[in-house]
């Protein structure tokens, strides 16, 4: 057993564990811990340049190919720097090919504590949901090491808390932000309309938007999936942590059957 998802070989290589090994493919990366790599990697690079006071609110990922089990390189770029607003481009490649690229927004922070809101709901805390085994429905490393707890589901529909003692790092000290974005790909699995036995229905991408950080190791999923009539599909998420809606995920379908 490894103790981390992924291990720094330089300042922007890194090499995943098996831990990393995905649902369609064991032998290929699962693209979440992959995506908190990415917003990991966005988070050091502010820091590197003193703008600790910006926020990361989106990240969209927009995924070229799979990547198999083997060293990673990340390279970042500040697409449009500013004072209160940065547009920063991720590309993660393996053997000098892209595999992800990704683009997120960090905003200023503001105190707006006065006026904070939303009419979305909380749903059932964790410690109210019975655990279930994720890895009955999906093979691979990565789903292994996650402990989930679902609510009853139907085809398509369901709620459920997320959380894992795996660093996303080794050695390294990850945010709250980046840990939790390194689990939310895992919604289109929870929430299945129909068996990967039956169809193949990979995601294209995945987009996040946070209205605040996340607080605990606890991240909830309030997750819908629609298939289309011709190939395309769609699953929607509104995330959250122990104290409420923290933001929302979407991930765009290819739909497959076998």
């Amino acid at each position: 057993m490894n103790d981390a998802y992924f291990t720094r070989e330089g300042p922007g290589c890194f090499r995943p564990t098996d831990l990393v090994g995905g649902g369609w493919d064991p032998n290929e990366q699962h693209i979440a811990p992959v995506i908190g790599l990415i917003a990991h990697t966005i988070e050091v690079d502010r820091d590197s340049r003193g703008r600790n006071e910006l926020q990361l609110t989106r990240l969209s990922c927009d995924i070229l190919g799979t990547l198999p089990l083997e060293a990673v390189d990340v390279e970042i770029t500040a697409l449009r720097p500013g004072r209160t607003i940065e547009l920063v481009e991720a590309r993660v490649s393996h053997a000098g090919r892209d595999a992800v690229i990704a683009r997120a927004w960090l905003s200023h922070t503001y105190d707006t504590s006065t006026i904070a809101g939303t009419t979305l709901t909380s749903i059932v805390p964790p410690h109210e949901v019975s655990e279930w085994d994720f890895g009955s429905a999906w093979p691979g490393g990565f789903v292994s090491s996650l402990e989930v707890r679902r609510t009853s589901a139907t085809p398509g529909r369901a709620t459920a808390w997320m959380r894992t003692d795996v660093p996303l790092i080794a050695g390294e000290q990850v945010s709250a932000t980046a840990a939790a974005l390194a689990l939310v790909d895992a919604a289109n699995g929870i929430a299945a309309r129909v068996s990967s036995d039956e169809v193949l229905f990979p995601n294209l991408d995945l987009t996040a938007h946070l209205v605040r950080a996340p607080e605990g190791e606890w991240t909830g999923v309030d997750t819908t999936v629609t298939f289309g009539p011709e190939g395309a599909g769609l699953t929607q998420s509104i995330l959250h942590d122990v104290s409420g809606p923290i933001g929302a995920v979407a991930q765009t379908l290819t739909v497959r059957p076998r």
